[in-house]
């Protein structure tokens, strides 16, 4: 990618369904030029818009982050067969090549148990694993554009509303509604309503609810490596429990950090870093987290290849 296309593609992270008008707008460009110039990369593939279900808003739903440790040569058929797995959202090889961390929404405890009991056990060569309960997942996250974008112009793509509004109750319609955008995020309004069977005007309206209820996030998925990112990794932090949001909050701000969760375990906080390479992730952990008043300890496991992100497989990757 050429600088505007990185500035664009930014724009999309941080709002997957902005108008080319509004892209246009924000980045001082014309429209036919973000027309011409991202049309290419969304067909191709590069530029993948999602949505995912945002399991604090569904109760059935039980996120859930792995730590497996398994056998080097047989650590990328393991990924693989996770990634291929519907109830995966990301799956990482991480560090030394021999252990992989993965983070699901299981459909509840008999999937969960099934998956802890059965699969993981009954797979040869995983020697162990770590599961942890993801207490809360930070939500300033959802709204990412690698650092790209000033902060004026990333402000004013701010759609998420800070406050979810009340739950609506969710009719079949809405669960099929996420699944045509966990496909293809961008898809029109009539081009949803005829899939769905449905007006244009109720897609509409629905789609606005579950966005301004948190139901729905929506996701913008692209090889960082395109960005000029060389360096990812997962940080496993343990702090005090009284300060576990302000770091939380704090670190999921940061533009360096495209995920943050509070989990179950001994590390407390699980945080999703890009940098450009091994010196920005180095000035991070001195910086940033080095500043922070109650990190009592920090493991840092590089991030090899991704098979997954967003609940969409990267073919490349398997």
């Amino acid at each position: 990618m050429d600088a505007t296309e990185r500035r664009i593609a930014a724009v999309l992270m941080a709002s997957p369904r902005a108008s080319w008008r509004t892209i246009a707008r924000v980045l001082g460009i014309s429209e036919r030029t973000v027309v011409r110039r991202a049309t290419p990369l969304l067909h191709d593939g590069t530029l993948r818009p999602t949505a995912i279900r945002n399991p604090a808003r569904f109760p059935r739903l039980i996120p859930m982050v792995l730590r497996i440790r398994c056998r080097p040569s047989r650590i990328q058929a393991i990924a693989a067969g996770l990634a291929r797995r519907a109830d995966t959202v990301w799956v990482d090889i991480l560090g030394g090549g021999d252990e992989i961390s993965s983070v699901l929404f299981l459909d509840g405890p008999r999937a969960r148990t099934s998956l802890l009991l059965r699969d993981l056990p009954a797979t040869a060569a995983v020697h162990s694993w770590d599961a942890y309960d993801l207490l809360k997942v930070f939500p300033a996250g959802f709204a990412w554009s690698a650092g790209l974008l000033p902060m004026d112009q990333f402000e004013t793509l701010a759609t998420l509303p800070r406050e979810p509004a009340d739950a609506p109750q969710i009719q079949p319609l809405d669960d099929a509604l996420i699944d045509q955008l966990a496909a293809n995020a961008r898809a029109g309004y009539s081009d949803l309503a005829t899939r769905l069977g449905t007006s244009a005007s109720t897609v509409r309206r629905r789609l606005d609810l579950l966005i301004s209820a948190h139901m729905v996030r929506m996701a913008c998925e692209v090889d960082l490596r395109l960005l000029g990112i060389g360096s990812e990794a997962l940080l496993w932090i343990a702090t005090g429990p009284g300060s576990l949001e302000a770091t939380g909050q704090e670190l999921s701000r940061h533009p360096q950090v495209r995920f943050t969760a509070a989990t179950t375990g001994a590390a407390n906080l699980l945080v999703a870093v890009a940098a450009d390479d091994l010196g920005g992730l180095y000035s991070f952990l001195t910086e940033t987290v080095g500043s922070l008043d109650d990190v009592r300890r920090l493991e840092v496991t590089p991030i090899l290849s991704s098979p997954k992100r967003t609940g969409l497989l990267r073919r490349s990757e398997i």
